[in-house]
């Protein structure tokens, strides 16, 4: 019973007894004796009144103390209302307590700094107004989930405000409060801005979708080599997907075998946080790949070491292309330093050869042991020019006259050849595809670079197996000529050549079309075949492959330009003819050349004029320039060229005729790098029948009776 109940009793406990005085006092005087005097019951009603009165103090302070405590119990709440109202209005997020019509009633300071508006001018106003025009349906879907759920969270709303320029997503909760009834009574919502979040989550999409975009294999695995992420484009260059590669452990699946480079790499990252080089890894499929990769250690929150990030790029086709470039350069330098030794060869061998041919016309009474050895001289003259003109043919590809040529009657002769002197002990068959067109070459060049080819494939055949020669015609696009060297787009005729041979290694696979790089025994080979095919098929306009496997054989693809045009008639050659006694002005350097021209030239009934250089050859022009019928002249002489020789005979007579001689450029060549217009042009060194033949072809109209 509580102390108020206590105080209400005592007071009407005192009335009962004052009251029950009163009526006793009221009574007759008859009734008054004894100890119901009037003195007695004026005793008894103060003795009421005092023990009334002492309770009624007792009580009275029991009162006061339970006031006090009321006091403080009030000012308690009052505080804690305050500290909630505090906490209502300064939340850092948007606190609004509307009825169940959705209109607003509270609203916080972070609710209104949000709508930009004051606290205010959101009371009495529906939070409806407030959403953005595109979204009120969900709004209104949201308020009947509260009604039926009483509750929602984390939904996504846009928040706006027509009078200003509010415009933001929102993260929404919301709770609703139910009367003792069952009613739906207030309902509570908290909102904040998300902007920042949903530009982190769009930046953070952005860069997921740029790891799968790029074509670098991204992937990070942990401190035991663990892969914890793979994205699209590891997937593209290793072809594990990445719910394969997730848990792997990527020394497995991407190494043959562990390396020291793989190790240095390890350690490096560890100790430097970063690492990048080159590494030699495998695909799923087994393929081996040149990767060039960059390591980055990431750190967890105590800055201790978490996991590895790689960046790797597949660079094998960019190494490849290098190797080519590096193999092409090398062969260019090699063919600089090749031709200035030719020109020089061929100068010295013009001479022997002419002179061999020479003597036996100039001394016909020669005994036949001396014939004999002019033979051989000149034989091994001729095979020293042959070696030189294969020189030129891989330095600058020494272009002889081009017709039209079909492949396919090139290749059926070079197999007959062969069936007739490889041995039985070798299977050669030949596939040769319809519709192939034509090539504009030179027909004895293009049957030399087959010959080396089948060749090299018999020595790799030392106990018999099988050579095939295919042809095919092909169209090649640009996407194609990025990864080839030499390839140009356009239509090509693909001649391979393929042997089950012992095959090339690949240390030296970039070395065998170096001139004079030979595996093969001393006295069995220059080492000039392969380098000679290349320089030929490179002045073709052609580009040559080779791939090999140790054990397993070799392929050689040639590729040539193809062309529509049909085969020409072949002409006669031009038979040898004596000359009429025409002038003829000879110019070299070289005096024995000069000298072995002009013995030529007067045996076949010409004159002839000799000059050292090109001043030399001017002067002599000028005197006698009504007599001379033909120049012939060097295009590499001291002094004065043969070009500005060329250029000042033409000058001191339009009409001169000029054939120019060279141990290194062709006709056409000559055309293209001077631009100078000639009437024949004779290749060093040369027999006599071509060095007549050619005067002939320029003199034959004006020797005519």
């Amino acid at each position: 019973m509580t102390k108020k109940n206590n105080f209400e009793q005592a007071v009407a406990g005192a009335h009962r007894r004052l009251d029950n005085l009163l009526q006793r006092a009221s009574q007759g005087d008859e009734q008054l004796a004894g100890e119901d005097s009037p003195i007695e019951l004026l005793k008894e009603a103060i003795a009421e009144i005092s023990i009334s009165l002492e309770e009624t103090q007792v009580l009275g302070e029991q009162l006061q103390q339970q006031n006090n405590e009321l006091l403080a119990t009030r000012h308690l709440v009052e505080a804690e209302r305050q500290r909630y109202q505090d906490l209502f209005n300064f939340a850092p997020e948007g606190y609004l307590v509307t009825d169940a019509g959705g209109v607003i009633q509270e609203a916080n300071y972070a609710a209104a700094e949000l709508l930009s508006v004051r606290q205010s001018y959101l009371i009495g106003k529906p939070f409806f107004v407030f959403v953005h025009l595109s979204e009120r349906q969900k709004y209104r879907q949201i308020m009947e989930q509260l009604k039926q759920q009483g509750n929602i969270r984390g939904e996504e709303l846009r928040i706006c405000h027509h009078h200003g320029p509010i415009d933001f997503p929102s993260e929404l909760n919301a709770l609703a409060i139910c009367h003792t009834e069952g009613d739906l009574g207030k309902l509570r919502w908290l909102f904040r801005d998300i902007s920042q979040r949903k530009q982190i989550e769009q930046k953070l999409h952005e860069q997921a979708a740029l790891l799968d975009i790029t074509t670098d294999a991204i992937f990070v695995k942990d401190l035991h080599d663990q892969i914890l992420f793979w994205n699209k484009g590891a997937e593209q260059i290793y072809g594990w997907q990445k719910q394969e590669a997730l848990g792997k452990i990527a020394g497995e699946i991407l190494f043959q075998e562990t390396s020291p480079q793989q190790v240095k790499a390890l350690e490096t990252v560890i100790e430097h946080g970063s690492w990048q080089g080159e590494l030699n890894k495998i695909k799923k499929n087994g393929d081996e790949i040149i990767i060039a990769s960059r390591w980055i250690l990431m750190l967890d929150a105590a800055g201790l070491p978490k996991s590895i990030l790689a960046v790797d790029t597949d660079i094998t086709e960019k190494k490849q292309l290098e190797a080519q470039l590096f193999r092409s350069q090398r062969l260019d330098s090699l063919g600089t330093l090749a031709g200035g030794i030719a020109h020089d060869f061929n100068n010295i061998l013009t001479p022997i050869m002419t002179i061999a041919q020479l003597l036996p016309l100039k001394h016909p009474d020669l005994d036949e042991s001396s014939q004999q050895m002019l033979k051989m001289l000149q034989s091994n003259a001729k095979q020293g020019a042959d070696l030189v003109r294969q020189i030129l043919s891989f330095t600058r590809g020494s272009e002889a006259k081009r017709t039209i040529v079909q492949p396919w009657y090139l290749i059926e002769d070079i197999k007959q050849i062969v069936k007739r002197t490889f041995p039985k002990s070798i299977d050669i068959k030949t596939d040769i595809g319809a519709n192939l067109g034509n090539i504009w070459g030179d027909s004895t060049q293009l049957h030399q670079v087959f010959m080396n080819l089948v060749v090299n494939a018999r020595d790799a055949l030392s106990d018999g197996g099988n050579l095939q020669i295919s042809v095919t015609k092909l169209f090649i696009d640009e996407n194609y000529t990025r990864s080839h060297i030499g390839a140009k787009v356009g239509d090509y005729v693909m001649i391979t050549v393929a042997d089950n041979g012992v095959g090339i290694s690949p240390e030296i696979r970039d070395k065998i079309f170096d001139p004079f790089f030979t595996t093969k025994e001393i006295g069995k080979g220059t080492g000039l075949g392969l380098s000679t095919v290349m320089g030929i098929v490179k002045s073709h306009g052609g580009f040559v492959e080779v791939s090999s496997q140790v054990g397993v054989g070799s392929q050689f693809y040639v590729y040539l330009p193809s062309c529509e045009e049909s085969a020409d008639q072949v002409v006669d050659e031009i038979p040898i003819l004596t000359g009429q006694g025409e002038l003829i002005l000879v110019v070299d350097d070289e005096a024995a050349i000069t000298q072995i021209i002009k013995t030529t030239l007067e045996i076949h009934n010409y004159k002839v004029l000799n000059a050292q250089n090109g001043i030399e050859a001017l002067e002599a022009y000028n005197q006698y320039k009504d007599e001379i019928k033909l120049v012939l002249l060097d295009m590499m002489m001291p002094a004065m060229s043969g070009e500005i020789t060329i250029r000042t005979l033409q000058i001191i007579n339009p009409q001169v005729q000029i054939m120019a001689m060279s141990g290194l450029a062709t006709a056409e060549a000559l055309l293209q790098t001077t631009g100078i217009s000639i009437q024949g042009f004779l290749a060093k060194p040369f027999a006599v029948s071509q060095l007549l033949n050619s005067v002939q072809e320029i003199l034959a109209p004006s020797s005519e009776p």
